[in-house]
């Protein structure tokens, strides 16, 4: 086999895609600043928002989107059966509990597509606040910073091509507080 030392073959598309959304749950500022917990389920729960706004902007691309979006899906599984056997689930414990999140984050998605669809504030707090906040915070309590973050992480997505989406770096570049 031949190896060129200079040659790195890009990820491909949906994987950088997929890493832009896992940075964009990362954003600091959730954990500081919005209330999410710092812990495995408050980190699953921030990266089952993201994916939830990912997946509603590419449901609205043209039908080779449906294929990317399962290929995201199937990375998000993956990656979290890979964050319970790191964490040291059992073997026998992982097939159980990905199942039992990944229904989860089905019924996760549904609620807060449907929110940002009919632009219903009431349903999209009432759904941060007991997915994402974990029932601790009212909904009428949620942080303005973070509907602020979702609606800039919205109106990135939808002013992007499904390229550039699949290009990487647009999610996580609205993910936090407002720079000014």
């Amino acid at each position: 086999m031949v190896r060129l030392p200079f040659f790195s073959p890009r990820p491909d598309p949906v994987a950088r895609f997929f890493g832009d959304i896992v940075a964009a749950s990362r954003a600091p500022d959730a954990y500081r600043h919005f209330g999410v917990s710092d812990d495995f389920e408050g980190r699953f729960e921030r990266l089952v928002l993201m994916m939830a706004l990912a997946l509603r902007r590419l449901k609205l691309f043209s039908p080779p989107a449906d294929d990317e979006a399962q290929r995201l899906i199937d990375l998000f599984v993956s990656h979290i059966d890979d964050g319970l056997r790191r964490s040291g689930v059992s073997d026998v414990g992982v097939g159980k509990k990905v199942k039992t999140l990944t229904q989860g984050f089905y019924g996760r998605v549904q609620a807060y597509s449907a929110a940002i669809a009919t632009d219903d504030q009431l349903a999209l707090r009432d759904a941060l606040s007991r997915n994402l906040l974990g029932g601790r915070v009212a909904p009428e309590d949620v942080s303005a910073g973070l509907i602020g973050e979702i609606e800039r992480i919205v109106d990135r997505l939808a002013s992007h091509s499904k390229a550039e989406l699949l290009d990487g770096d647009v999610m996580q570049k609205s993910a936090g507080l407002e720079q000014n």
